[in-house]
């Protein structure tokens, strides 16, 4: 089985918007730009960012300086924004064929994993829903071993943390 990397994909076309346009405004951000952080191809960057456009998470300018932008800050875009903007099929899957009704497993199984897979989808939502592209952002860059002249950062605890990110 393979994961869906969709949503992992879009946050982090999200989050390298927030950190590509934090400070003084820039140019706009391209697909080839994004593509090289994501280290995959323009055209998948573009699909996604489609689809969150679409969403109204990012805009697009056309024209000599156009590009990518976040359409409000990365504080105010959570995961659960995120998660709706892209189609994906259900987390939890049901089996391909039906269990065998006249086995004591197969007669409940998939009505008790139903339970389950909402429960767990409900959890999942509401975390999404107390994440932002900020937090995640903020998160990242505590990671990262170099601030931003190429640096040894501090170490992890330190006031590094502490820089807004919008």
């Amino acid at each position: 089985m393979s994961a869906n990397s969709r949503m992992s994909l879009a946050v982090h076309v999200l989050t390298w918007l927030a950190f590509d346009r934090r400070g003084t405004p820039k140019e706009n951000a391209t697909s080839q730009q994004i593509a090289t952080s994501v280290n995959t191809n323009p055209v998948v960057i573009r699909r996604c960012l489609g689809q969150l456009r679409d969403a109204g998470l990012v805009s697009v300018s056309h024209g000599r300086n156009g590009g990518w932008q976040l359409a409000r800050s990365a504080a105010s875009i959570t995961l659960m924004d995120v998660y709706r903007a892209i189609p994906d099929e259900p987390l939890f899957g049901m089996h391909a064929s039906d269990p065998d009704a006249a086995c004591y497993v197969g007669y409940g199984i998939q009505p008790v994993l139903a339970g389950v897979y909402d429960r767990a989808t409900k959890a999942l939502a509401d975390s999404f829903a107390q994440t932002t592209v900020a937090d995640v952002l903020r998160d990242t860059l505590r990671l990262f071993p170099f601030d931003e002249q190429g640096q040894e950062a501090p170490e992890q605890g330190s006031d590094r943390s502490a820089s807004p990110v919008e």
